[in-house]
């Protein structure tokens, strides 16, 4: 009898730390939710897009909404705050595929001699506070197929312009992603889609600013303030809707205005 009490307690004992560690691995699951329910970095208001694959996902450093039918994200969004892009003591590490993507981001394979660069969304260099930071954006999921002359060129000028900006400003919102749609050039076995456009909106931490660009992919050394447009154009052109969380008023006159000089004063 005493036999047969012991064995039912161990058997207690294992289920009991089963439930627990179960519970555990529950909790410290990245799940994927809706934008409505999303974190919002402490700020008042949630600076996050619509998705249009609804498969939102974060990381520390910025969220993103994964596509899997072009195996990248549509958009990856993240604040940028002065001084965050000036630590460049770090290692650079290689692309991997984002183990947090449930449909499994791309692999840096479909790269190869395909002639183009896995150009970053957000790019490493706004995140080089920590190396953890940093090299999270290298994982796939932040990555589209760019001609070297464009992110070399034209797209770092404006990666350059938008930390400025974010010093001048006190911190922007940033929302950036290649235009993703039928009829497009691809890449690897994995097939990932060549955007012909790729875009930045920008919010100042303020909510008193606002500007798109939308830039075709090529090379190109016209100014920057050619390639603004309204972010109600980009919406109609992406089907994304930016910040949806604005109140109606501000978001319908920042989203109909294309006002470079205002920024660059």
């Amino acid at each position: 009898m005493r036999i047969f009490f012991l064995n039912i307690f161990i058997l207690s004992v294992f289920t009991s730390c089963q439930i627990k560690n179960e519970s555990k691995a529950e909790t410290t699951e990245t799940k994927i939710v809706p934008t409505s329910e999303k974190p919002t970095e402490n700020t008042e208001f949630s600076y996050l897009p619509t998705s249009t694959s609804n498969a939102i996902y974060e990381h520390k450093g910025y969220t993103f909404s994964y596509v899997e039918a072009h195996e990248q994200s549509e958009w990856v969004a993240y604040l940028l705050e002065d001084g965050k892009w000036k630590y460049s003591n770090l290692e650079r590490p290689l692309f991997e595929q984002d183990p947090i993507v449930e449909t499994e981001s791309a692999h840096w394979r479909n790269y190869k001699k395909s002639g183009y660069t896995k150009g970053h969304l957000c790019p490493a260099g706004d995140r080089k506070q920590t190396q953890e930071l940093f090299d999270e954006t290298f994982f796939t999921s932040n990555a589209s197929p760019q001609l070297y002359d464009f992110n070399a060129g034209v797209w770092n000028r404006l990666e350059n312009k938008v930390r400025y900006w974010a010093g001048k400003y006190d911190g922007i919102y940033v929302v950036t992603g290649g235009v993703l749609n039928d009829d497009l050039e691809t890449i690897g076995t994995e097939d990932v889609s060549v955007p012909k456009y790729f875009y930045k909106v920008l919010l100042t931490k303020d909510k008193t600013r606002m500007i798109a660009f939308l830039v075709p992919h090529e090379k190109s050394n016209k100014p920057l303030y050619e390639f603004v447009v309204s972010v109600d154009e980009l919406e109609k052109k992406t089907g994304i809707d930016f910040f949806p969380k604005l109140d109606d008023t501000s978001e319908n006159k920042l989203e109909a205005s294309k006002d470079y000089k205002g920024w660059s004063f």
